[in-house]
């Protein structure tokens, strides 16, 4: 074996001589920037602190601060209006000294002074429906926002404020140091929106046959703005894209309604026994103990029995949460009521729904199940879910979240028929809204600043829950269908926004406010980003580990997209600086192809390379030691070497070198007998890791993976040498479409005539 290694030896001194030389005559006359795709993120990232370990785990000074809750909430049913008078204590757990506070007043971007509408660019259109043209030009705008009746002291006494627009702020009598608490209340009201007519994560939707309404009430009160290390005071303004930023704190609600009315939100009910009738205790008792099947509390028959009788008494439902980050309920007596238990770790949680008779049958068969299999998938993969119960509202084309609730569309026709694209379109949004519970409802994110941190993470469990949900409930899915059709996650379903017009597409790194696609840069990029990272660049065991490992950090704090980057490397070993760049700082697009394919036997017989040495250096044929060499089929010394015999008949390496080696070793040395050098390009900017499929002439396949770091001396093209037993046909790029490559038609070797589904896709980025 050492008289073969010096023989190999002799040959990298000679090319590396050679090469050496080229490259001094290449060299750049002039210094550089680092550029290099794997370059550290030190530029782009903060430099962590005592708030926040470089590690991405809150820091041994890391703080939060606390605002909590006492509210009484009225109803007024008749004319769709809504008040409220509540006490804030908030806590000041920061190092700072605060001189005022800032509170949000979500609901004043319906107000009829409001801005939000006037940031939208419109033009006249040629072409309009009447009901499209009625609405932007003739209809009277909604008289929605905050009345503010007062803001006190804990003495009653008037507190200064100034309010603008969304955002109030409180001056306080004197600054509040670390540890201070201060207390304060508000009293407000204003007019409930349609949120079917008038749009809004909340509202009304009216029912015109019974003259009903079905309320999801949140933003319905002023609500304490975050103050932390990463921005002092959140206190952007809500345009209407970007949701919201809020601190943890306890609560404790009144919410008064018409006596016929059945309620639920955030928070655990104290009064039940007075809001129950005893049939509907019973009932509740039985579903505490189902684990199978929903139990219904309230009957459709008993809702339908309540949509004419329009109570004019009331009826007061409390509901008190603690360590939660904000508040929301529905209500209305149409509402039919159906829970069952779910075994989370070691206690039981109740998956809920709650829905009108217009959302059966597909309602009382799906949602509650929904409910309880999308806990289980996301807990599996984050942490036990902590509170004791996740609620599913119907609400016509809603789907919004809060803690314990969420509002979800998909509605049957008239007579109880449904397609399934409704049906799948019902089962995705309830996953997605429930996940919510966990991102941001607890690991709570800056959704006004990074709404990917949201609604990327959160798409991204939805995608696996999604699966999880079809292989338990195999009868949810239609006939035609083995898996749960996910609209997003899989890797190729973004390469059409990818391989877009870059006019029109931003680095998901950007305030969700200012992006282009929102769907696409909030939801599926980032998505589709964590699932080829499970899936294709780390494994599903690291990145699971890694995962699970930040959600914990970070359960019930406010991280940052900092502390997710860190903490998925922290635990996991991998260098990933090279991703995040890529899919998250940039709007690069994957596109790896096959630039040539050359194949090699082995001669005895000097080839051109070598020949070209000799006359350079005056080295006689006799004057070399032994060595192999390469010959590439159809050159002129192939054809020299190979005329008296078949290329698939010809000496292997084995054969060359038998002298070297020993007996032993003879009998297990490999015996390649086809060489090949691959030259891969990158097109798109990039880097992923090289998938390569290799198919031998007897039928087999073989797959082999060659890390992303492989771009790292080169970001055009690398080369690299595959030695094989039998003989390669075609070799495949990417056969199961992981990375999201844009082009496909440079995919394989040797070419196919068709050039694949994105041949113009470098003209649609250039336009």
């Amino acid at each position: 074996m050492k008289h073969l290694l010096y023989y190999f030896l002799s040959v990298v001194f000679i090319s590396s001589g050679i090469y050496a030389q080229e490259q001094e005559d290449s060299a750049p006359k002039k210094g550089h920037q680092n550029n290099n795709k794997f370059k550290q993120l030190y530029d782009e990232f903060s430099t962590p602190n005592a708030y926040r370990a470089a590690s991405g785990a809150p820091g041994h000074a890391y703080y939060q601060q606390q605002a909590d809750y006492k509210m009484d909430i009225v109803l007024d049913d008749k004319n769709a209006k809504l008040s409220g008078f509540e006490t804030i204590t908030y806590t000041n757990n920061s190092p700072d000294v605060l001189k005022y506070l800032w509170v949000q007043l979500d609901q004043n971007r319906r107000a009829k002074d409001s801005k939000s509408p006037l940031i939208e660019s419109g033009k006249v259109e040629p072409v309009t429906y009447p009901s499209q043209f009625a609405k932007k030009y003739l209809a009277e705008s909604f008289d929605g926002g905050f009345n503010i009746q007062g803001v006190k002291d804990a003495k009653g006494e008037p507190l200064s404020h100034m309010i603008n627009r969304t955002m109030m702020r409180i001056e306080l009598p004197k600054p509040m140091a670390t540890g201070d608490k201060f207390t304060f209340s508000i009293k407000w009201w204003y007019n409930i929106n349609n949120h079917v007519k008038h749009g809004g994560r909340s509202g009304y939707e009216y029912f015109p046959k019974d003259g009903n309404r079905a309320y999801v009430i949140a933003q319905f009160f002023p609500r304490m703005a975050v103050y932390s290390d990463v921005e002092g005071w959140q206190n952007s303004q809500f345009w209407g894209r970007d949701e919201f930023a809020l601190t943890f704190g306890d609560y404790e609600v009144n919410i008064t309604v018409p006596a016929d009315h059945i309620l639920d939100g955030t928070g655990v009910l104290t009064n039940r026994k007075e809001v129950f009738t005893k049939e509907m205790m019973r009932r509740y008792e039985q579903a505490k103990k189902s684990y199978k099947e929903p139990v219904v509390i309230v009957s459709q028959q008993e809702a339908e029995a309540k949509e004419s009788s329009f109570a004019s008494k009331t009826k007061t439902w409390k509901l008190k949460a603690e360590n939660v980050r904000d508040f929301g309920f529905a209500t209305s007596r149409k509402f039919i009521w159906d829970m069952m238990a779910v075994k989370i770790g070691n206690k039981d949680v109740m998956a809920v729904s709650l829905y009108p008779k217009e959302g059966n049958p597909l309602w009382e068969d799906w949602s509650t199940k929904a409910v309880a299999s999308t806990l289980k998938s996301y807990s599996r993969m984050t942490f036990d879910y902590p509170y004791h119960k996740a609620i599913s509202v119907h609400a016509k084309s809603q789907g919004m979240e809060y803690p314990m609730i969420c509002w979800n569309y998909g509605r049957p026709k008239e007579d109880g028929t449904y397609s399934d694209r409704v049906r799948y379109g019902m089962m995705g949004v309830i996953i997605h809204e429930v996940g919510h519970n966990f991102f941001p409802m607890i690991v709570n994110s800056d959704e006004r600043q990074w709404t990917w941190m949201d609604e990327g993470l959160n798409t991204f469990m939805q995608y696996v829950a999604e699966q999880d949900f079809g292989e338990t409930y195999p009868e949810a899915l239609a006939k035609a269908d083995t898996h749960f059709p996910s609209d997003r996650g899989p890797a190729h379903m973004i390469v059409p926004y990818m391989s877009g017009n870059q006019d029109y597409i931003a680095p998901i790194m950007t305030k969700g406010l200012n992006t282009y696609q929102f769907g696409n840069n909030a939801y599926g990029k980032p998505a589709t980003a964590l699932n080829i990272l499970r899936e294709t660049v780390m494994g599903r065991e690291l990145f699971d580990y890694a995962f699970k490992e930040y959600a914990q950090r970070w359960m019930f704090k406010h991280p940052t997209p900092e502390d997710f980057f860190r903490t998925m490397e922290d635990a996991s070993a991998f260098d990933l600086d090279w991703y995040w760049r890529g899919w998250f700082y940039t709007t690069d697009w994957v596109d790896i192809g096959i630039k040539d394919v050359k194949k090699y036997y082995v001669s005895s017989e000097p080839n051109a390379y070598m020949k070209d040495v000799m006359e350079k250096r005056g080295i006689k044929k006799e004057q070399l030691r032994p060595l192999v060499y390469m010959v590439e089929e159809g050159s002129e010394e192939f054809n020299e070497a190979m005329k008296d015999q078949n290329p698939a008949e010809a000496k292997t390496v084995k054969e060359y070198l038998m002298d070297n080696f020993s007996t032993e070793e003879r009998e297990n040395i490999k015996t390649p007998k086809y060489f090949y050098n691959v030259t891969f390009e990158k097109p798109g900017g990039l880097v992923m890791p090289i998938i390569i499929e290799y198919t031998y002439a007897d039928g087999s396949k073989k797959k082999e993976t060659f890390p992303a770091q492989v771009w790292r001396f080169n970001d055009n093209e690398v080369s690299k040498a595959i030695a094989s037993e039998k003989e390669i046909v075609n070799f495949a790029l990417d056969p199961d479409k992981e990375t999201a490559d844009v082009d496909t038609a440079n995919n394989e070797w040797p070419r196919k005539e068709e050039q694949g589904e994105f041949e113009n896709f470098k003209q649609n980025i250039k336009g």
